[in-house]
Parts: C-alpha cells; structure tokens; sequence
C-alpha cells in the first residue's frame, strides 16, 4: 500500500495563490491614514526615532526652531553652530522629504515636524518655500438629489440651489450649522468661527463645499452675490479693523497651520510667467484657495456683483516695503490663475442646472483635462474571498 500523496493544487489554485499574495490587504481604505501616504512626516519620525543619531539631530532642531522666532524660517547664517550641525545631520533622513494631508488624523502634529526639520531643507540646493502638504488630486462625481429642491421657487438663484443641496445631506447640514452657530451673534469669538469654518472645508465633501462657496450669480442678482459673499460670515471671521497685509502674513507665519495653507496656495495658484502660465492645474489651486477659509488669512469675495476675491487687509502704513505688500496683495486681487479657477468652476456649476435631466438624481464628472492619480480599487473582500479559496482548494 503505497504513501498517499500530498494535494497537489490545480492551476487555478496556484493562480488564487498568486492573486491573493498580490491583491494588497486594505486597498479600499477611504479614509486619509498615515500609512496611505508615501512619506508622512509623522511615519518619518518614527523612522527617525529608531535611530540614535537622527533622534538627537531631530531633538536638537526641534530646540533651535522653539528657541527662535517662527514667523520666518530659520536661515543658515543666523543658525548657531549645533543647529546647524543639526540641520546638516538630517540631510540623509526621510523627514526632509516628508509631507502631510489636509484631512489627515493629527494634521498639526505633522505640520509640526514638517516645520521643525524645515531649516534642513534650506541648505544646499533644496527648495526652500514648498507646499507641506502632499500633491494628490482625486475626482469624484458629483452627486446630487433634486427631489426636494421643487419646494423651492423656480427663479431662485443658484446661491440658494447648492446651500439647499447642502442642507439636504446630513453631514454638510450639521458642519454648516455648526459655523453658522459659532460665527453668528454680535460677541462671536473670532478663534472659534474660524475653527469651524476650517471644519467644515476640511471635512465636508469637497463637491459641496465647492458649490456652496462658488455658486454663480448673475451680475444683476445683487441678492444672490451678498449670498455668496455671506457664506463664510466675514462679519465674524474677517478681523473687525482691516490689518496691514505684511503684518497679517506674519501672524500667519507664526503658526504652522496658516504657514502651511499660505505655503500651498503659492505652490498651486502662483502663475509661472509674466503670460500668467499656471504651475498646476485648477482644482489644486482651487483647493489650496479653500484651504486658507478659517486660518488668519482668509479670503472672500470683495463685492456683491463679481466674483472678484481678496484679503481683508491694507497696505497702508508699509513704508519701504509698500511693494512687497502690494505683490501679497495681488497674489490674490490679481492672480490669472486664481481667477480662470474660479471661474471654470462657477461655469461647471452654472451647467449643472442649465440640463434637463431624467428622473430626480444624476451624477456628473467635471472634465479635468490634466493627469491625476487613480483612486485606489477596493479590494480586502475580493483578496479574503480569494484566499478562502485557496484554503479550500484540497477538499475539491
């Protein structure tokens, strides 16, 4: 009686085999984690931390940025010698490299390191002024249900349209409660408006916060362009006296939060050339634009029949550095790249009414004509559905 052989698997068995050793476990994540990201600042840490040498250059930096002002970054010749030993120690690590997400769990803790290691990055040849946040650009469709919005007159502007939409999907309704709460009344504290208006921008999805803020009006409809200036309450968000646009953007600089969102708005909306060539495409400036809603410099729109935007400061008062102040001011006044952003988008937004469409939902995709990574396919129940497969392969 011969040894019984062992089961040997089939060709398909073999292929599930292959398959689920190579369909990644956890692919489908929705949510912005630390470990989707390439090099998070905070995985970086980590990585330094296991290393004696780095932990104490880190350490050393990290008392050099505490111990100086942090309105401007630290250059090499006001660098004292142990900092920027420091600084030249951690050249090689992976923190010089790190970023951050916008909607990232421990966000500031991130922008921390991320600022802490900054003064490594301005040796040598490295780019000094660079966005913090990690370049990714996903497109989602737009998804909307009209059935309620017949409560509505049929001439109401669009302004009223999208806050409607808002209100009908329960997670834009309570984030836009909640800043409309705490920027409302005459003693509204400032800190705690601009907190949840960063809130909302930040966690709503960004279909409706994009409508919300960029609805179109028409130039007539001065009812509608107050609407829409209204949205981030800049009668408490906004400060009460109109501030010097230099000294705004010092206090800005002052916290890592502000430094970052100023930071990627001029990495995303800075034109190239005098021609006003754009470095990236619309919806990252877009995004960085809307990143600065809720820090201390916050835009809005300047009127109520265009949709021209600026910061609510001056540059009155900015003696020889009047020029300085006034290119600042442009960055946003004046900015092409801006301007052709917003108005792309209250165009998209405008067509979306301008259809008829069949039954009470649709869903639409805005044309983005510039390359931007593939979503991530959800795969953890296809790979366990594979790998129970193989499992069972010899009882066949």
């Amino acid at each position: 009686m011969g040894r019984p052989r062992s089961p040997r698997l089939r060709p398909l068995g073999v292929l599930l085999l292959v398959l689920s050793l190579w369909l990644p476990l956890g692919a489908g994540d929705s949510l912005p984690t630390e470990s989707r990201f390439v090099n998070s600042c905070i995985q970086a840490r980590k990585k330094c931390q296991a290393d004696p040498a780095c932990k104490a250059a880190y350490q050393q930096l990290e008392s050099c940025t505490s111990s100086f002002s942090t309105e401007l970054p630290l250059e090499e010749s006001s660098m004292s010698a142990d900092c920027l030993e420091a600084a030249q120690q951690l050249r090689n690590s992976s923190l010089l490299s790190c970023t951050c997400h916008r909607r990232m769990k421990h966000q500031a803790a991130c922008l921390n390191i991320y600022w802490t290691v900054h003064p490594a990055r301005s040796l040598g040849d490295y780019e000094l002024d660079v966005s913090p946040y990690e370049d990714t650009v996903t497109s989602k469709p737009w998804k909307m249900n009209l059935n309620k919005l017949s409560m509505l007159k049929p001439d109401s502007d669009l302004c009223l349209k999208f806050a409607m939409i808002c209100t009908l999907n329960d997670k834009c309704d309570r984030l836009r409660k909640a800043y409309g709460e705490a920027c409302s009344g005459f003693r509204c504290q400032r800190h705690l408006c601009l907190a949840q208006l960063r809130s909302f921008f930040e966690k709503a999805a960004e279909s409706h916060a994009q409508a919300l803020l960029l609805c179109p009006c028409r130039p007539e409809d001065v009812g509608c362009g107050e609407r829409r200036r209204n949205t981030i309450a800049p009668s408490c968000a906004l400060p009460s006296e109109v501030p010097n646009c230099l000294e705004l953007r010092s206090f800005c600089r002052a916290d890592p939060l502000c430094r970052s969102r100023l930071m990627d708005f001029q990495t995303h909306c800075h034109p190239m050339d005098i021609l006003g060539t754009c470095t990236t495409e619309q919806s990252r400036c877009l995004r960085a634009y809307m990143g600065l809603i809720g820090t201390a410099m916050t835009p809005n729109f300047i009127s109520k029949v265009n949709a021209s935007v600026a910061l609510s400061c001056t540059c009155r008062g900015s003696g020889n550095l009047q020029d300085e102040c006034e290119q600042l001011e442009r960055s946003f006044s004046q900015n092409p790249c801006l301007t052709e952003a917003i108005a792309a988008k209250m165009h998209f937004h405008r067509q979306l009414f301008s259809q008829d469409w069949d039954g009470s939902t649709f869903s639409v995709m805005q044309e983005n004509h510039s390359p931007a990574p593939r979503p991530q396919p959800r795969l953890p129940v296809l790979s366990f559905f594979v790998l129970t497969l193989v499992l069972l392969q010899p009882l066949w």
